[in-house]
């Protein structure tokens, strides 16, 4: 396993769309396992491979229970709503509030090519928008909530004060 250098910034890989994946081989393998090591690394809960220079539709999510390998994911389901602070290793110190879906539904293939259905609330939900959205060419500060979203649906952060 490996570390991988994180595209940053204006980097144009960023805005561009990710290849379906149709090959399950050890490259990709690695690709995983890297993504995985450099995400960890990182301090972050996803990792899209466009973000470590790879246009392939993968990505790894962990927001604290443990790995999560997506391979050709797709959102087929979303209901609710919810305005929380995101940011990303691609955009350092650029934190701001988006406005994403409460729950969400993905499907996606797991390393062996087995399609799979991964649901997330919160915070896994808005990493499984996040890292999608990547595969893209979209990032988070397209995303901002407006302020009537923000009124709408404060966050959690909010509605304890």
């Amino acid at each position: 396993m490996g570390i991988r250098n994180i595209r940053k910034d204006d980097d144009p890989i960023l805005r561009k769309k990710s290849r379906v994946v149709d090959k399950f081989d050890e490259r990709l393998f690695t690709l995983l396992d890297d993504m995985a090591e450099t995400m960890y690394l990182a301090d972050g809960v996803g990792l899209a491979a466009v973000q470590v220079g790879a246009l392939r539709r993968v990505v790894v999510i962990d927001v604290g229970d443990g790995i999560m390998e997506l391979i050709n994911p797709e959102i087929v389901e979303s209901d609710g709503a919810q305005c929380e602070e995101e940011g990303c290793l691609s955009l350092p110190g650029r934190n701001n509030i988006t406005y994403r879906p409460m729950n969400v539904t993905v499907r996606a293939q797991n390393r062996e090519g087995k399609w799979c259905l991964y649901k997330g609330d919160g915070l896994k939900a808005r990493a499984f928008c996040h890292e999608l959205d990547h595969l893209d060419g979209v990032l988070f500060i397209d995303r901002l909530a407006t302020e009537e979203q923000i009124k709408e649906n404060p966050s959690k952060e909010e509605e304890r004060e």
